[in-house]
């Protein structure tokens, strides 16, 4: 044993997010298996990939057990397309991204200010009809900046015009937003618990509101992040600035305040309640070693990532945590603080990005038998 100090009946959980754009949580965690059993061929590894609420959480709950359900949705820029939420034993995880993600645009396509969240409606409606009686609303990946004003209308809410029509898509048509009637909100809603999953804690508007950090990302311009600022500061002076500053308000480009709004959500980091929902607790219960990681760890990953939610759970109970990922930026000490041993980054082995993502399943598998020989041997 050359850096840690496993014993021979060592049980292994790796728990895991995606590395966004070459493996998800599911094959990370297959080709850590892989890596470390060609080590120690006897292993003990407990798979449960994981996720803090943006793209990948259905896919992470579907993993844990739940069953995967299809629907036919209305995508962010009003095509239809099918779209995937998890249900268990009444609890349903829905990822707005599946809906109205930036996965579902074209290439080089962005429409800032119309892109609509009419589709996450859909999917929550889909959600009540299966019987859920606790939603688990993953929000992040959006493609839209309109606060939730598409998911509430696909929900009964009516956005009208100083004419008595419906305002446009997106955040742009907030602007012309005159009255909001709640009052055909889906009577579901009222006997749901909500649970607004995420990982950012933005407030609606303002420098660090949704707008002004995420806009860009989805093709705003300066032009159209003032425009979208101003729509959905005036969306919330119609209805209500109460919870416009809340937590998670600015999340997926204003949904999160809708959500908290209209629809009685409550927020909770998108780890948390991940972990909870997916059963991380037990999980962890029977493990002596937990490998956990992402695509990049830096310094967002220490704000409510998945790595450090996973590292702060298994510090509280004393059990060991080494990370995996694409590309480590922290050093050793603010790792230990985070409550991670050491990590193991595949830029170590493939120093080119490009080569590095194209064939991170083979490099992640030599990356584990490395930590198989530093603290299984």
């Amino acid at each position: 044993m050359t850096d840690g100090a496993v014993t021979e009946t060592a049980r292994v959980l790796v728990a895991a997010d995606k590395f966004k754009g070459s493996l998800t949580a599911v094959q990370v965690a297959e080709r850590v298996t892989a890596g470390l059993r060609r080590v120690v061929p006897d292993v003990v590894v407990e798979a449960l990939p994981v996720a803090d609420g943006g793209d990948g959480t259905v896919a992470a709950a579907v993993a844990a057990g739940f069953e995967r359900r299809e629907v036919r949705v209305t995508g962010p820029l009003g095509e239809q397309l099918t779209a995937a939420f998890a249900l268990r034993d009444g609890t349903a995880v829905v990822e707005m991204a599946e809906a109205s993600g930036l996965q579902h645009l074209p290439e080089g396509a962005f429409a800032p200010l119309t892109a609509t969240t009419y589709g996450s409606g859909e999917l929550l409606r889909a959600a009540l009809d299966a019987g859920a009686r606790t939603i688990v609303f993953g929000v992040g990946g959006s493609a839209s900046t309109d606060g939730g004003a598409g998911m509430l209308a696909a929900l009964g809410a009516r956005f009208l015009d100083a004419a008595g029509e419906p305002v446009g898509p997106g955040g742009g048509g907030l602007r012309d937003l005159a009255t909001a009637d709640l009052s055909g909100l889906d009577p579901r809603l009222a006997d749901v618990d909500l649970v607004l999953a995420s990982d950012v804690d933005n407030p609606l508007t303002g420098p660090k509101g949704a707008a002004a950090v995420y806009g860009p990302q989805k093709g705003a311009t300066e032009e159209d992040v003032a425009t979208l600022d101003a729509a959905l500061a005036h969306y919330a002076s119609v209805l209500g600035a109460e919870h416009a500053d809340s937590p998670g308000a600015g999340a997926a480009g204003g949904i999160g305040y809708g959500a908290l709004i209209a629809l009685g959500a409550s927020f909770r980091p998108g780890i948390e309640v991940m972990l909870d929902v997916l059963g991380f607790a037990d999980a962890l219960s029977r493990a002596t070693l937990v490998i956990t990681g992402e695509g990049s760890l830096d310094a967002q990953t220490l704000h409510g990532k998945a790595p450090a939610g996973v590292a702060a759970a298994a510090r509280a109970k004393n059990v060991e945590v080494i990370a995996v990922c694409g590309r480590l930026a922290l050093p050793p000490e603010v790792l230990g603080g985070a409550g991670i041993r050491r990590a193991y980054a595949l830029a170590d082995l493939e120093p080119d990005p490009v080569r590095s993502m194209a064939e991170a399943g083979p490099l992640l598998e030599r990356v584990a038998e490395n930590i198989a020989r530093d603290f299984l041997t």
